[in-house]
């Protein structure tokens, strides 16, 4: 595993699709963003158990805890709600020079 980071066009709160692991074809927010491991959590995929030891003082009880895990960014991609579909990313400058994300198939800016 290498520590290179690849510049990814993603965001947190972007709808994305998963389009390769054992969630493939799953729709999500993603949520963070890990750019040293590129990886990001996407709400509600790729979830895993995790077992917990008690601890009072910050009020945790313990036991078995199922969380969402890290899904490498290579196997995300932006989902475009009017195509119905996954698609890709491009830029281009707005009437006031601010750069802008675009979905690639269609032109239409990402909110």
């Amino acid at each position: 595993m290498s520590n290179i980071v690849t510049p990814t066009k993603l965001r947190s709160g972007d709808e994305v699709i998963v389009i390769a692991g054992k969630d493939l074809g799953k729709k999500g927010t993603l949520r963070e963003i890990i750019k040293n491991k590129n990886r990001g959590i996407v709400t509600g995929l790729n979830m895993v158990k995790k077992h917990t030891k008690p601890n009072p003082e910050q009020g945790i009880t313990g036991g078995v805890v199922e969380q969402e895990a890290a899904i490498d960014l290579s196997n995300l991609a932006i989902w475009n709600p009017k195509k119905k579909s996954k698609d890709k990313i491009t830029y281009s400058n707005n009437d006031k020079g601010k750069k802008i994300r675009l979905f690639k198939s269609d032109g239409v800016e990402i909110k």
